[in-house]
């Protein structure tokens, strides 16, 4: 996992209690269905940010901003046609949702001050999140866990997230960072 960078999110660094927050699990949560949105429905952008917005359904808490920290980019070879996306969840973390209009592709990433791993794994046990997402495989590096997902919709598309193996882990690093492809048959 890469460090995270000071400017990451902007947001300021102290700890909080290792449970899940309602506004951080609905920020992940939202940008999760902004990855499925903008890969699985792409006339929900095609004319303009506001239809894209409504359909994630975060209203005025996810943003498009000019441009993220490097720490916030998805790998080099999928970066090509970017927008980005940042998603305010408290006053000290958040998420940044990276997405193309070439490239088949989103990657999400997270952090702040606030531990987010609770957060995420709620998202990630709920049955909204499991009637969306098959999982696959997890593997575990370290502190790390890292769980690759198929989307049951279009088994096309896969996702692999990486997050903290458990509550409490160090928060001056991404906390969490999520990477969707779309296979065309291509």
């Amino acid at each position: 996992m890469r460090h995270l960078l000071p400017a990451f999110l902007a947001f300021a660094a102290f700890t909080s209690p290792a449970q899940a927050e309602p506004s951080l699990e609905k920020g992940f949560d939202g940008a999760l269905r902004g990855c499925e949105e903008w890969l699985l429905n792409p006339a929900s952008w095609v004319d303009g940010p506001e239809p894209f917005i409504e359909a994630v359904g975060l209203g005025n808490q996810m943003g498009l901003v000019e441009k993220v920290e490097e720490v916030s980019l998805p790998p080099k070879l999928m970066r090509r046609a970017m927008h980005y996306w940042r998603i305010n969840s408290s006053p000290t973390a958040g998420y940044v949702l990276v997405v193309s209009d070439q490239v088949p592709m989103c990657h999400i990433t997270g952090g702040g001050g606030t531990d987010l791993q609770p957060s995420v794994q709620s998202v990630l046990s709920s049955p909204a999140f499991n009637e969306r997402w098959e999982k696959l495989k997890t593997d575990s590096k370290a502190d790390m866990t890292t769980t690759t997902f198929r989307n049951r919709e279009d088994p096309a598309l896969s996702m692999a997230i990486s997050r903290a193996q458990k509550p409490g882990q160090r928060l001056d690093r991404v906390q969490v960072i999520a990477t969707a492809t779309y296979q065309t048959g291509n």
